[in-house]
């Protein structure tokens, strides 16, 4: 740590104080925990819900998450008027908020519940919320519930700042401020990629991820299904956190055991099929090495980046890896292969640290392959309905052949993880050394956007590592403008990768920091650590798959992706309407497109057709969304979608949109 910036006096004695540090950080490094819900260490400071207040000596009551100490300050955190506010503070959040704590999702969880117990808070004075708004249970991932929203702001600033996708805002004013989606649209109809990091670092029950637990109840409690769970390489290293656990410490073996407990007839390990990614991924990336490109591979385990990518820059999908992530993978052997015998009666339970893990589920280029995904905290939760006491556990391993796993598959929990899978594969297959221990360390860290470039043979590669849905589209813009160039780009929209998913046990830098050594630890011990020596995957190519990247490969690993509508709604609305038979033609008035001139180029056309006497011939609408906003005005003409139209004058727009597309005699005459 660097040396400190001054001193203050905190609730009577000298303490020191860092630059950079707020107030509210100041206290926090002396043993003091000032309460706080919307401040967020890893977001700006918003400074709304006031329970951080301070006393400063000469200044009166001061947040103290948007104050910079100063020498020489005076400072108490107690005392009658102190502890007064706060109890009201809560006491107002209390009065606008349902209160069915005991049957509450976040259960003990809630920071506001927490909050009331710590401070003596038992009741509120200000009456009761009477008035219920509808839950929001649109999406596959996540609920959202805004009776239970204290307009701290922090899934604002995460999905704004951290995201980059502004789906949530506040809207409305006074008393009737609330937090909503765009356009009070339901969350499924919006940008929103489910990544859950609004739910993630909600204090209440405001946005939760969506449960799956009773279904997987009746499927464990039917006889005639069979039933398999799959655990992923980052729940290992945080479930047992929610039973005590240290956060980074290696539960696999007793979560196996409660699995077998709860009734589920198979349990494997999603590791063997990251081991599979891997080696699919190391050859497809050696086939774009040999041919050229198209550079740069984009990773494709993470459904939120996925689906990010598919909103917002499709014309990177033919980039993106063909390889479904290890979930499917997994379902797909499970229901294709290992068990297809029993097919009818199989179901796939996956046991993930991730919230967007449930909608890639149903995706339908999945077919099924996988039932229901429970997160980490759900899973905890299964076993904990079971009577299962965790601590008295003896670990079990996983059922072969798909627990059989590497180290290279393990470490795809943590940013980063997939791209050194992936390099320990290719140098391997190439005959060229390793690095030291198998560990590439210029990949490793928590910096949202890491670069490194590695030798192999003769080319040397240019990598970065993203984590954050932000950063991934500054990068990709970088590479859209000419500015940036890859050979390989990881993404992972959650902080530090998949051991800070939305599914995870509540944690913050340090736990996620703990979880990743975790990974690591468990990689180290390992005796097979690169993803080719897994002697099953060897088998599943010799038995089934041929070899990697062969047709037999593709038809059961590999997927595809498509341009995604950013507004799901209405179909195009009439404006001018002709005959069956018409040509028909669409505006998007979407955000984009607005502000790139659509209401000029759809009055253009209005205008431009009335006056050609068109009006028997075409029909015009308007519609969201087109697709390609960034490149102007999207305009769909019959079956042709047309984009970066640009405003001009009406005859302009009816020579090129209309006149190309009508009936031969018409355009001659």
């Amino acid at each position: 740590m660097s040396n400190p910036a001054g001193k203050i006096t905190l609730n009577g004695r000298e303490v020191p104080y860092y630059a950079g540090d707020s107030l509210l950080e100041t206290v926090r490094r002396q043993g003091i925990d000032i309460p706080s819900f919307c401040y967020h260490s890893e977001l700006s400071v918003y400074g709304a819900c006031r329970l951080c207040l301070v006393e400063v000596e000469g200044r009166g009551l001061m947040a103290s998450c948007s104050t910079t100490p100063e020498a020489g300050m005076v400072v108490r955190t107690d005392g009658r008027r102190l502890r007064r506010l706060r109890r009201t503070i809560l006491e107002l959040l209390l009065a606008n908020h349902r209160l069915d704590c005991a049957t509450c999702s976040k259960g003990t969880a809630c920071r506001l519940h927490e909050l009331c117990q710590r401070l003596g808070v038992r009741e509120s004075s200000l009456g009761h919320r009477r008035e219920d708004v509808p839950l929001d249970q649109s999406g596959l991932s996540l609920v959202r519930d805004p009776n239970k929203c204290i307009l701290c702001g922090d899934c604002v600033r995460m999905c704004r700042e951290v995201q980059g996708l502004g789906v949530l805002d506040f809207a409305y004013r006074g008393s009737r401020t609330t937090v909503i989606p765009a356009f009070g649209r339901d969350l499924a109809e919006v940008d929103c990629v489910n990544c859950g990091q609004c739910a993630a670092v909600c204090p209440t029950a405001a946005i939760t991820v969506r449960s799956d637990v009773e279904p997987v109840w009746e499927a464990l409690h039917d006889p005639e299904l069979l039933v398999v769970a799959q655990l992923a390489p980052a729940v290992r290293v945080a479930l047992g956190e929610t039973f005590g656990l240290p956060p980074g410490e290696d539960g696999t073996g007793l979560v196996v055991a409660a699995l077998r407990r709860v009734g589920f007839d198979r349990v494997y390990d999603t590791v063997f099929t990251a081991d599979l990614t891997t080696v699919e991924e190391a050859h497809e990336f050696q086939g774009r090495l040999e041919r050229g490109g198209p550079f740069p591979h984009l990773t494709s385990c993470c459904p939120a980046w996925v689906k990010y990518c598919e909103q917002y820059f499709p014309e990177f999908l033919g980039n993106l890896s063909t390889c479904k992530s290890p979930q499917q993978m997994l379902g797909a052997l499970v229901k294709k292969l290992t068990h297809a015998a029993e097919s009818p009666r199989v179901r796939v339970v996956s046991i993930m640290p991730c919230s967007a893990k449930k909608f890639e589920a149903h995706r339908p280029e999945h077919a099924g392959d996988v039932d229901w995904v429970l997160s980490t905290v759900e899973a905890a939760q299964l076993i904990r309905e079971a009577g299962i006491v965790f601590s008295e556990l003896e670990p079990e391993a996983a059922d072969n052949p798909l627990g059989m796993t590497t180290g290279g598959g393990v470490i795809f929990g943590a940013s980063g993880g997939v791209t050194e899978a992936v390099l320990r594969v290719a140098l391997d297959a190439a005959g060229l050394p390793q690095p030291p221990q198998l560990e590439f360390q210029t990949l490793r860290g928590q910096d949202r956007a890491r670069e490194a470039e590695v030798g192999v043979g003769d080319a040397v590669l240019k990598l970065a590592v993203i984590h954050g849905l932000g950063a991934a589209g500054e990068v990709l813009r970088g590479i859209r403008e000419g500015r940036l160039n890859y050979h390989l780009i990881e993404v992972m929209a959650c902080p530090g990768g998949c051991i800070g998913g939305a599914g995870q046990p509540r944690g913050n830098r340090t736990d996620r920091s703990a979880r990743q050594r975790g990974l690591y630890r468990i990689d180290r011990s390992l005796q097979l650590r690169i993803a080719s020596h897994n002697p099953f995957v060897r088998e599943l190519y010799g038995s089934h798959l041929g070899h990697p990247g062969s047709d037999q490969a593709h038809a059961l690993l590999h997927t595809h992706y498509a341009p995604r509508q950013r507004l799901v709604g209405k179909d195009a609305h009439p404006i001018l309407e002709a005959p069956a038979g018409a040509l028909s033609i669409s505006v998007c008035v979407g955000t984009g497109c607005y502000l790139r001139g659509a209401h000029a180029v759809l009055e253009g056309l209005l205008k431009g057709v009335r006056e050609a006497g068109l009006e028997d011939k075409v029909s015009i609408s308007a519609t969201f969304c087109l697709e390609n906003c960034d490149r102007g005005v999207s305009v769909r003409a019959g079956d042709a979608i047309l984009t970066g139209v640009a405003p001009a004058s009406p005859r302009e727009l009816v020579r090129t949109i209309v006149e190309p597309r009508l009936a031969p005699e018409r355009s001659r005459a």
